[in-house]
Parts: structure tokens; C-alpha cells; sequence
């Protein structure tokens, strides 16, 4: 289902709310209300509407404040501002468009004025497109997936790792008439040049999930090239940072003396929300969050689709540790085995009975001793974690900057053999970045 696009009519006067109200939802809008411009700027912050209909002339706040404020803003800088007013002076004009008006109307308006003023602004006819489940010549497709970075801390191209890839964390999936992107490491760059080189001219809708803002987790956002055209649209979802809210993390990126362009001159339009519930959802689909196990503020996300769950966890050390043994650990030194045990349940059950689980597995057995608190996977305990929720297909993700392909080849050995001894019919892949997944619906 399409989200409705969102107007904000800021006035005191309730009969022309709703009168305005009332002609905007036939036209499908979503109408939101405030009596007065302290009220409306709440509203602002809270909802991000696409166009603020507001009155010049009203307590707690003008309509000229209410457009200064807005401006100074950088996340609301592609929200539309018409101030409407019952006197029509040039000063009021002027005035209101270096405030940051984008129009300037005149009581009455005529609904007929109203609604081909906001499709003019809005570039109505590019705004709300549905694409990501079709192709531009193709009929709808099922739920899949591809891997377009898998590399974890930094990007290692080089012969040693041509086949599973050197480009750090970024995975699309395409479900629900949502283009989603998981992160946006390196992989992120020619993700962005194949989008644009599939919707040529077509508006383009993209939703990033964040699951932290490490900076291999971020660091191809620069070099997405949709964020360069005005017909592009993405929406960025992630947690507050632990020092700074993910707003400031990623326009400090790009400021100067790191980046020649700043995020707040980018022509594309760009949405940052920082989610504050751990269950939310992206078009029709439903997302879960939960809290990884690696430092700082990081999640993982199960993104449910029509043909079945996916889960991903790209940084992340699990609860328990498994020795040669058999005996089980916690892998942090100061909690007790019954702590662990207690967070790990919680983990088993958000990522249970997943149909494809994307989990950080950076360790052998013998590199993780050395390794033990840093925040990533033993590849015998994530295979251990997945066989104990049931899962059906894992991906070893996050692979470590010094492992070639060869070393990656022996730990997925090693991970299906564990598999097979537990006799278990659970897959097991190395994360490879180009690899194309389709979700099958099961029967039953």
C-alpha cells in the first residue's frame, strides 16, 4: 500500500482548515492540522509533510517565522511552503519568499489554483510511483535478494578476493513494491549506478536501513549516485548514535575538509528518521529491529515478505561460545553464563525459523581467542546459533579484511560440516558479492 503524500494546513481559522482539508483529501492527501505556527512547527518535526499550506498572519508564530524555521532545517529543506494571507502586498511577497516560501497565495484560494499550484511544486506526477517490484518493461517479480558488498572494516580489492568480493556491507532486496537497501558500505557505489541505469528516466524510491553508523557501514553514501538526481527519492531509517544522532553522523561525513559535496546541497530527495520503535513498517512490509551485540548502538533487521523472512545481523558476537569441547562460554568476561544464556534466548527467538539469515561470522575458532569481546562472529557459534532458531538458509557475511578467498572457502567447509554432523538440513553460504537470491514461497 502507497503511504499517502502528507499537508500540514497551519491556520487559525478551523472553517478554513477544513474546507482545505476537505478539498486536499479528495485528491488522496493525507491532511494534517494546527491552530497556530508554534503548533504547526511540532507537527513539522513530527510528521515531515510534504507541503506546509500556512497561513501569514497567526499567533504563537507567523507564518514567517514558521517558514525560517523550517528552512534552518536541513531534513525538511524538499518540504514545499505555500503562505496564504488575506492581504496582498508586494512587501508580504517578498518577504515571505526570503523567509522561504516557496509560493505565496491569496485568500480565497479557488481549489482548482491550490491543487495545480502543489502538482507544480511537487512534481505530482513523479512523487508517488510504485517501481521496485517490476522492472521498467517487466511484470512483477518475487521477493529477492543480492549481496552488493559483503566485506566487513574495510574494503580489500585485489586478486585475493575477486570472487566473494572487497566491497564493504550492502545487500538489496527487492519485495512488497519496496526497493530496501541493508546499509551502505562500498557496495553501495554500483548498486547506485545500476539503479539509475535500470529506471533511465523513471522516478526512483529507496528505503536504506542502517544498522549502525561504523564507518564501513556508511561509507558509500557519498558515491550514491541517485542522491544526485532531484527524480530520486530515498529514505533513510536508523537508531540514534551513542555521541551523535544519526543526522550529524552522516552529514559530518561529508562535510569539509572530508568531502567536496555537503549532504545538505545534495539534489536528491533525502529523508533521515532516526526510528524510535523496534517494530515498524516499509510500504506494506513489516520490519523488526533488535539490538546487536557489538559496541555502540547497533541492530539487526528482520524484513517479512510474501515469499519469507530475512534476517540481518552484519556485526555481531554472539552470547555463548562453544569450545572444542562442547562446553558452552560467555564471551564476555565481567557476565555470568546465566546473563548470556538469557540474552542469546532472545536472540534465537528474533531471528527463529528464518528462511535466510545474514550473520557476521569475521572468526575462525582460533583467530576468535585473540578476538574474544570485539563485537563479531566465531563461525562455530553462529552456525551453532542458527542450527539452535531452526533457521533455513545462513550467510556468512562480514568477512574479515585479511581473508582471502581461499580461507573463506575453508571456514564455509568447516561451517556445513558442523551442519552435517548435527544432521540438520540447513544451507550454509559464504556471502558473495553479485549473488542473486529468490525467495520461493513454501507450500503448506
Amino acid at each position: 500500500m502507497i503511504s499517502p503524500k502528507k499537508v500540514l494546513i497551519i491556520d487559525d481559522d478551523a472553517e478554513y482548515r477544513a474546507l482545505m482539508g476537505e478539498v486536499l483529501g479528495m485528491e488522496g492527501w493525507r491532511v494534517l492540522e494546527a491552530g497556530d505556527g508554534e503548533a504547526g512547527l511540532e507537527v513539522v518535526n513530527k510528521e515531515h509533510p510534504d507541503v506546509v499550506l500556512c497561513d501569514l498572519l497567526m499567533p504563537r508564530s507567523n507564518g514567517f517565522l514558521v517558514c525560517r524555521k523550517i528552512r534552518s532545517d536541513f531534513t525538511l529543506r524538499h518540504t514545499k511552503i505555500i503562505v496564504t494571507s488575506g492581504r496582498d502586498y508586494d512587501s508580504d511577497r517578498l518577504a515571505a519568499k526570503e523567509a522561504g516560501a516557496d509560493e505565496y497565495l491569496t485568500k480565497p484560494i479557488k481549489p482548482y489554483d491550490l491543487m495545480a499550484l502543489i502538482a507544480r511544486l511537487t512534481d505530482d506526477t513523479t512523487i508517488m510511483t510504485r517501481q521496485a517490484d517490476v522492472t521498467p518493461t517487466g511484470p512483477a517479480k518475487p521477493a529477492r535478494m543480492k549481496f552488493w558488498g559483503v566485506r566487513g572494516s574495510i574494503p580489500t580489492p585485489g586478486p585475493g578476493t575477486v570472487r566473494y568480493g572487497g566491497n564493504t556491507t550492502c545487500v538489496e532486496i527487492r519485495a512488497g513494491g519496496e526497493i530496501i537497501i541493508l546499509d551502505g558500505g562500498t557496495g553501495l557505489r554500483p548498486l547506485g549506478r545500476e539503479l539509475l541505469a535500470e529506471f533511465k528516466d523513471q522516478p526512483l524510491n529507496v528505503t536504506l536501513l542502517l544498522s549502525h553508523t561504523h564507518w564501513d557501514h556508511i561509507q558509500g553514501l557519498p558515491f550514491f549516485t541517485p542522491i544526485y538526481q532531484p527524480r530520486c527519492r530515498l529514505r533513510i531509517l536508523g537508531f540514534e548514535g551513542a555521541r551523535r544522532g544519526l543526522v550529524n553522523v552522516l552529514t559530518g561525513q561529508m562535510e569539509s575538509p572530508y568531502f567536496p559535496v555537503p549532504f545538505g546541497e545534495l539534489p536528491g530527495n533525502i529523508e533521515v528518521d532516526e526510528l524510535k520503535d523496534l517494530d515498524f513498517p516499509v510500504g506494506n512490509l513489516k520490519v523488526s529491529a533488535w539490538f546487536a551485540n557489538h559496541p555502540g548502538i547497533c541492530v539487526g533487521y528482520r524484513i517479512e515478505t510474501q515469499e519469507g523472512s530475512i534476517v540481518f545481523f552484519p556485526d555481531n558476537e554472539p552470547h555463548c561460545s562453544y569450545d572444542e569441547k562442547g562446553d558452552v562460554h560467555s564471551t564476555r568476561k565481567d557476565a555470568s553464563l546465566e546473563y548470556a544464556h538469557s540474552q542469546e534466548a532472545k536472540m534465537t527467538e528474533f531471528i527463529r525459523g528464518a528462511d535466510v539469515l545474514i550473520l557476521d561470522a569475521q572468526y575462525d575458532r582460533a583467530e576468535y581467542e585473540k578476538h574474544l569481546g570485539w563485537g563479531h562472529g566465531c563461525v562455530d557459534d553462529v552456525v551453532t546459533l542458527a542450527l539452535r532458531a531452526d533457521v533455513k538458509q545462513l550467510f556468512l557475511f562480514h568477512h574479515d579484511p585479511d581473508h582471502d578467498d581461499a580461507k573463506i572457502d575453508q571456514m564455509l567447509a568447516h561451517a556445513r560440516q558442523i551442519v552435517a554432523n548435527a544432521k540438520s538440513p540447513m544451507l550454509v553460504e559464504a556471502a558473495e558479492e553479485g549473488r542473486v537470491l529468490e525467495l520461493v514461497k513454501t507450500k503448506g
